[in-house]
């Protein structure tokens, strides 16, 4: 018997357009049989990340970089995490104005110190949000919650 997997979404959003992709990542991960918290990154804290089975962060892009949410999560989960997460499934979403290639660099750097598995390439939406957007999102998050019952992940 499989216990059921669980999925840690932490994101930060001000104007709404992430909170929208939130949403379609969450609709992905319910399609399997998942337990789904979804956190602001105020919110989060590491004992979140040490509870899950795969992780799925979400930020706007702010200046070339992701968001202060997401990197004060970031900074306080680092050292309560490190070496206790290595190998954790990974996946990110970013709405970007720009490019949003600094965002996903930085996260990355970060969450390859805490040897993180990255399970995708990251889900970048850039400019005007749409439907393709919506639906990127939502097979990201199917991805993860499929990933990890299967022990793909």
């Amino acid at each position: 018997m499989s216990t059921v997997k669980k999925i840690l979404i932490v994101h930060h959003s001000k104007t709404g357009n992430t909170k929208n992709l939130t949403s379609a990542v969450i609709r992905g991960a319910q399609k399997v049989n998942a337990e789904i918290r979804s956190l602001s990154a105020l919110k989060a804290s590491s004992k979140d990340v040490l509870w899950c089975d795969g992780l799925i962060l979400g930020t706007p892009e702010n200046f070339g970089y992701m968001s202060g949410a997401m990197k004060h999560f970031l900074d306080e989960i680092y050292y309560d995490c490190l070496d206790k997460v290595t190998g954790l499934p990974y996946a990110i979403y970013v709405k970007a104005g720009t490019d949003g290639t600094g965002t996903v660099i930085n996260i990355e750097k970060i969450l390859s110190g805490l040897s993180l598995k990255k399970i995708n390439e990251p889900v970048l939406i850039v400019g005007e949000m749409g439907d393709a957007a919506l639906s990127q999102c939502e097979e990201l998050g199917h991805l993860m919650a499929a990933g990890l019952e299967a022990s793909i992940f």
